[in-house]
C-alpha cells in the first residue's frame, strides 16, 4: 500500500470541496481532493448541476480573499433587490408584493447569481493553476482512521493519505461523517423541487423574486441574457406527487404551469434547457468536527432552497476553518483548533437551520386561513424599516 502525505485531504469535489481545496491552496497548505465521479463542467452533458448559485456579500469577501472571485466575476449576475410576493389568494395572482432593496444597506447588491456546472468549470481551472492542489477526480474515499497526531484516509485506489486535517465536503450522506461516528437530525417536508432555466419577455432587471402560494416558494433568479431574451434561473419547491407529476409533462405543457406558478410577473415562461428535481430536507450535524476532521457544507449542513443561504453557509465554514489555520498553521487540525470551529459555527448553524425550516413550513401553507397569516407577516416584516434592515442583515450572514 502506497502512503502520501499532506496537511490537507478533501473529501469531496462539489463547489464546496473544489472551493476548499482552492482556499487553502491559494494560503500555501498542501492539499488532496477526491472525488469519486469526475465534476461535469458543460450543462449540455448529461447530469450536469442545472441549479444555480448566489454568492452573497460575505461569500464574495472570502472568494476575494482566496484569488477565486476573479475568474468567476465576468458570469455573475448581481441581485440588488429581493422581491416577495404572497399569491395565496382564491386565485395565482400576487396580492402582495414586497421588495427588499440592497440599496438600504449601501451600494453593493445583495449578491451575484451563477449556474452551478459553470462554478464547478471555473473552479477546476483554478486548481490547475495552484502547485500545492492535487485534485484526483474519480477516486474515492474508503476509510478513516484517526490518531492525535494525523488521519489515515483509505482510498478506492487502495492508496492511504497521511493529513493533518480531513475536510469532510462529501455531501449529505457523507461518508467521512459517518466513520466518524457523527450523527445528524433531520427534517423531512414531503417536497421535491424542480431547477430549470427559462427565457421571458419581460426583463429581471436585477430582481430575485420569490412567490409564495402552496407547496412551497416559486423562485426567480436573474441570469445574463440569453438567445437576446431576458433569463432566469428557477427553483419550483412542491409536495412531492405534484413536483412529479409537473416532471413528467411535455416542454410546452410544462411551460403553461410555471407561467400560471409565477403569476405571469415576467410574462410567458419558455424552457431554456433541461428540468431536473431532487427531494427537500433540513439537516444539521450533532457537532461539526472530530479526531482530526472538520465537517464542512452538506456534510454539516443542509437546508432548503431558500434565501439563498445553503452554499453561502457553506463559505461561513470555509472562511472560518481557513482563519484558524493561518492563525495557527503548526497546529492545523489538532483538537484545540478543531473545538474552536465547532464553537464558532454551530451557534449560527443551528440559528439558521431553524429559520429556514420555520419560513418553509410557512410556505407549504394550504389552508386560505394560514395563507392569509403568512401574507399579514411579510407585511408586519416589512413595515418597520429598522426590522426590515436587520432582517436583510441576518440574510447576509449577520449573526442576529
Amino acid at each position: 500500500m502506497t502512503r502520501q502525505d499532506t496537511d490537507i485531504l478533501i473529501s469531496g469535489g462539489g463547489i464546496a470541496g473544489l472551493t476548499a481545496a482552492a482556499a487553502f491552496g491559494a494560503a500555501g497548505f498542501s492539499v488532496i481532493c477526491v472525488d469519486p465521479a469526475p465534476p461535469i463542467t458543460d450543462a449540455a452533458t448529461k447530469g450536469a448541476d442545472l441549479r444555480t448559485t448566489a454568492f452573497l456579500q460575505p461569500a464574495r469577501a472570502f472568494l476575494e480573499k482566496t484569488g477565486i472571485w476573479p475568474t468567476l466575476a465576468p458570469y455573475a449576475t448581481p441581485l440588488r433587490v429581493m422581491r416577495i410576493i404572497d399569491a395565496g389568494g382564491p386565485e395565482p395572482a400576487p396580492r402582495t408584493t414586497r421588495d427588499f432593496d440592497s440599496a438600504e444597506l449601501g451600494d453593493q447588491p445583495f449578491g451575484w447569481n451563477l449556474p452551478n456546472w459553470l462554478l464547478r468549470r471555473e473552479l477546476v481551472s483554478r486548481l490547475k493553476d495552484l502547485p500545492l492542489v492535487d485534485f484526483r477526480s474519480g477516486t474515492a474515499t474508503k476509510s478513516l482512521l484517526t490518531r492525535e497526531a494525523h488521519a489515515l484516509v483509505g482510498l478506492g485506489d487502495g492508496s492511504q493519505i497521511r493529513a493533518r486535517l480531513a475536510i469532510a465536503a462529501d455531501g449529505r450522506a457523507s461518508p467521512l461523517r459517518e466513520a466518524a461516528g457523527i450523527s445528524v437530525r433531520q427534517y423531512r417536508y414531503g417536497q421535491k423541487a424542480l431547477a430549470f432555466a427559462v427565457t421571458h419577455p419581460i426583463p429581471h432587471e436585477n430582481v430575485s423574486t420569490e412567490i409564495h402560494r402552496t407547496g412551497g416558494p416559486f423562485t426567480l433568479v436573474p441570469l445574463p441574457d440569453r438567445d437576446g431574451l431576458p433569463c432566469s434561473a428557477v427553483v419550483w419547491m412542491e409536495r412531492g406527487a405534484e413536483a412529479q407529476r409537473l416532471m413528467a409533462l411535455d416542454d410546452a405543457a410544462f411551460a403553461e404551469a410555471a407561467t400560471e406558478r409565477s403569476c405571469g410577473v415576467l410574462g410567458p415562461l419558455t424552457l431554456a434547457g433541461r428540468r431536473s428535481l431532487w427531494p427537500i430536507i433540513a439537516q444539521m450535524a450533532e457537532r461539526l468536527s472530530g479526531q482530526r476532521l472538520a465537517l464542512v457544507a452538506e456534510a454539516a449542513h443542509v437546508l432548503p432552497p431558500i434565501g439563498a443561504q445553503g452554499l453561502n453557509m457553506s463559505l461561513g465554514d470555509l472562511a472560518t476553518l481557513l482563519d484558524l489555520a493561518q492563525e495557527a498553521p503548526a497546529t492545523l487540525g489538532d483538537e484545540a483548533m478543531l473545538a474552536q470551529y465547532n464553537r464558532a459555527r454551530h451557534g449560527d448553524i443551528r440559528t439558521r437551520v431553524l429559520g429556514i425550516d420555520l419560513l418553509n413550513r410557512a410556505s407549504i401553507a394550504e389552508t386560505q386561513a394560514l395563507r392569509d397569516v403568512r401574507a399579514r407577516g411579510i407585511d408586519a416584516l416589512y413595515a418597520l424599516p429598522p426590522l426590515r434592515r436587520a432582517l436583510m442583515q441576518m440574510g447576509l450572514g449577520a449573526r442576529g
